[in-house]
């Protein structure tokens, strides 16, 4: 790639051609746990946080009615940083000369100024739209007067709250390296492999809330396989993609034997989501939020297709590695992400770790440097995703210059009919692994207390192993590429 796409692509703050892709879409820029008493008991009196997102620095707070403001951080008056003033129930004060916002950033007062003044009616401190949604609190970042787009109607924002759990982590890269991590269906097989497999012992095991540490759906032969020993053994996937209306669904097949294939489906949502299984009741939709160029928070909603989300546990095993009060990782550059030969010549493939492979990940993508140099790679057939979705890149940028919309975004109608998507981890007959991840998919969500519609219905089913610049499956949107064109690199 010339150096020239791979600064287009990256940097994403105000004024950069990447940066107004990314303020089309609402962006993650806090838990609702952050501003928890029970867990920060700084939260009680004075609900104020300082934030910072596409490279900008912002307040976000909430009042005594339980409104959520986000605001720029600089003070309209001098400047001041807004994050250190004084939450007072109706807004939040600036300890500088007293001037007082609301959570839309109207001017409360300007107590300094003259009896009768009017300049408190004539500033407005810039304000972003804030929604709840699933125990994240999402961010708009659009143009002022433009209209934010609807939700799309994705599991993780339709199953109740009892049934989804929110964490997020910081890792010290650039957003697209963090994301492209979680779309290269090939690295589970080296990077995530561990030499022993844990003893499969129901629901309730220690595998709960962990990645690649339960069973896959199927079976060979009458035994169940752990995830672990799949992708420890077969590790040359035949991997193809094909265009949905919110991105890309990923299909990654395994062959066991003549008769069988591991067969995993996930999904790449534009521009920075991924979609995949955590168990065969569980998915993860994990989120690659650009802090600023050389920083991502990833924010992850688990959604349960059974029983309730135990939250207490979930939000326990990850705090270990990414504690309170700002999700820090433990394990970063500084201690060499907790590397130990010993253990990379003994138990894992890469010797950072059993209980939590997110470090996994962050050292491949923070080990790259803040801003990996894309000049110097040399891709290979296992990594078409990558490329497919740095062209789908490319052309969503120069769509936004253009004055266009970009992809998957939508009206209220074309984001209600955007479900699932739906995700598999499983081994099937060699023969009929598409309508048997189909049908495993069925059963999940007919056995869901809460799961409606799928997005695999009879009029969009199409063989994913279909090239991506086929007619694959109808866009309702419009915008998504159904022909992912070159790109000069």
């Amino acid at each position: 790639m010339k150096a020239e796409l791979n600064e287009l692509i990256t940097r994403v703050g105000p004024g950069t051609t990447c940066g107004a892709l990314m303020r089309h879409y609402w962006q993650p820029v806090a838990l609702v746990d952050e501003f928890n008493p029970a867990l920060d008991p700084r939260m009680d009196k004075r609900p104020v946080k300082a934030v910072r997102l596409l490279g900008q620095d912002l307040v976000l707070f909430r009042d005594a009615g339980g409104a959520w403001g986000l605001l720029d951080r600089d003070c309209p008056h001098r400047g001041a940083d807004l994050s250190f003033g004084r939450a007072e129930g109706d807004g939040l004060r600036c300890p500088f000369h007293g001037w007082k916002f609301d959570v839309n950033g109207k001017c409360l007062q300007t107590p300094a100024e003259p009896a009768g003044s009017k300049l408190c009616d004539r500033v407005r401190q810039r304000s972003y739209p804030v929604v709840e949604k699933s125990g994240v609190l999402f961010a708009w970042m659009g143009e002022p007067g433009t209209t934010p787009p609807p939700f799309p109607a994705f599991d993780c924002f339709t199953a109740p709250g009892t049934h989804t759990f929110a964490f997020k982590g910081l890792w010290n890269c650039n957003w697209l390296q963090a994301f492209e991590v979680g779309i290269d269906p090939a690295h589970p097989s080296f990077l995530h492999v561990f030499f022993e497999d844990e003893a499969l012992d129901g629901a309730q095991s220690k595998q709960y809330g962990r990645q690649f540490r339960g069973a896959s759906a199927g079976d060979a032969d009458g035994e169940r396989w752990p995830m672990t020993r799949i992708m420890r053994e077969f590790n040359q996937p035949e991997i193809s993609f094909e265009t949905m209306p919110w991105g890309m669904r990923l299909t990654a097949l395994r062959k066991m034997s003549e008769r069988l294939t591991h067969v995993r489906v996930t999904h790449s949502i534009f521009p920075h989501t991924f979609v995949i299984p955590l168990s065969e009741s569980m998915t993860i939709t994990q989120m690659h939020v650009p802090v600023d160029d050389t920083h991502t928070y990833w924010y992850s909603i688990f959604t349960s297709f059974t029983g309730p989300v135990n939250k207490e546990q979930m939000r326990e095993q990850r705090l270990r590695a990414n504690p309170l009060p700002d999700y820090l990782p433990v394990s970063s550059r500084h201690n060499d992400w907790g590397f130990n030969p010993q253990e990379q010549m003994t138990q894992t493939y890469l010797g950072m770790g059993e209980d939590d492979i997110n470090v996994h990940d962050q050292w491949a993508v923070e080990s790259m440097g803040a801003i990996a140099d894309r000049t110097r790679e040399h891709l290979g057939t296992s990594d078409k995703v990558i490329m497919a979705n740095r062209r789908v890149l490319i052309q969503a940028i120069e769509t936004v210059q253009a004055g266009g919309v970009p992809p998957g975004v939508a009206d209220a109608a074309q984001a209600a009919a955007m479900t699932g998507p739906d995700t598999v981890d499983g081994i099937a007959p060699a023969g009929e692994w598409p309508s048997w991840w189909q049908e495993a998919v069925k059963a999940k969500r007919d056995g869901a207390p809460w799961a409606g519609q799928t997005d695999v219905i009879p009029d969009l089913i199409r063989d994913p192993r279909r090239p991506a610049d086929s007619a694959a499956a109808a866009n309702p949107v419009g915008t998504f590429p159904t022909t992912i064109k070159a790109a000069s690199e």
